[in-house]
């Protein structure tokens, strides 16, 4: 399927009318066959790590399926299968490691390690699901082969943190310390090796988390941007062209925004936040809204205390 096509087809599914996100928004109805023909995918459940270790929130349940007692930064796949997690637990080890976790199976596999001193960084998938992509002592971005776990480096020499990988394929996006200029947004064009600016923030701005939209033209991420005078993280969700044109706010009300992530049929927009019913921020829920951004709804169940990374999985 060409590019084109398949935009032409996710814009045909967009106006086709309501449609689900199996378990969420009090269980909408079916999706149409439009958009189950155009995406090829069916949302499945939502991860969530932090001080509880890996924790699977399966949609139209309340209560999180515990999958790993530790583990930090947790992704998966492309095709829902297998789970990256940073710095596994194992006996005898003090240094840092990436390993895959098999939703199918259970089973658990070490792909890279290195001794106490490395730190390891946010891992994000390739689209193929060959290559995940992290930042290794804070300073060099590597590419692991989650077969053989070869390395290839990417870039190094800044300070990079939350990369996260276009579905094109083509770009990864991450938080850059710039020793001129300072903290920023900066791309890097896989096929030319360059990385670039696409977000300079305003003089004491916090931003973080930076996302591609599933058309990979845009860049989502938390800031306080527009939300100065509360005193919450992240504040709201912006986003700005792939070249650096367009800044603009993409939620209203002011609130805690972690981790957002897009749904697997790039319908949905997911991020950790804290309910305003909560009278301390102590962790959070789920907030989900459609990618247009509009009358979010909170995903029912326990809280995730202290949880720093949302992922959503794809049904298998």
């Amino acid at each position: 399927m060409t590019e084109l096509n398949r935009r032409a087809l996710l814009r045909t599914a967009a106006l086709a009318g309501a449609a689900a996100v199996t378990g969420v928004a009090g269980g909408l109805a079916a999706a149409p066959a439009a958009a189950a023909e155009a995406t090829e995918v069916v949302n499945g459940p939502w991860l969530v790590t932090g001080s509880a270790g890996l924790l699977q929130i399966n949609p139209g349940h309340t209560t999180p399926q515990v999958l790993l007692t530790n583990g930090y930064d947790a992704t998966t796949s492309p095709d829902g299968r297998c789970v990256a997690v940073n710095n596994l637990r194992y006996e005898g080890e003090t240094g840092s490691n990436l390993s895959l976790f098999d939703r199918v199976t259970g089973e658990v596999r070490k792909v890279i390690s290195d001794p106490f001193g490395v730190h390891y960084d946010w891992p994000t998938w390739s689209p193929d699901g060959t290559e995940v992509a992290l930042v290794v002592n804070h300073d060099t971005l590597v590419a692991v082969n989650v077969a053989t776990g070869a390395r290839r480096v990417l870039v190094q020499g800044h300070n990079m943190t939350r990369p996260n990988w276009s579905r094109d394929g083509s770009m990864i996006v991450m938080n850059w310390l710039s020793r001129s200029e300072g903290p920023q947004l900066r791309m890097l064009e896989l096929a030319t090796g360059k990385v670039r600016r696409v977000y300079q923030p305003d003089a004491g701005e916090t931003f973080s988390w930076p996302v591609f939209m599933p058309n990979s033209e845009r860049v989502v991420f938390c800031t306080n941007r527009w939300t100065r005078d509360v005193a919450i993280v992240g504040g709201s969700l912006g986003s700005v062209r792939i070249d650096g044109t367009g800044v603009k706010r993409l939620t209203d009300e002011p609130r805690v925004y972690l981790s957002p992530v897009f749904s697997p049929d790039g319908r949905y927009c997911a991020a950790l936040s804290v309910p305003p019913t909560n009278e301390y921020p102590d962790g959070g829920n789920i907030i989900v809204s459609t990618s247009g951004f509009g009358d979010p709804w909170w995903i029912p169940g326990d809280e995730y205390d202290d949880s720093m990374r949302v992922d959503w999985a794809r049904a298998i």
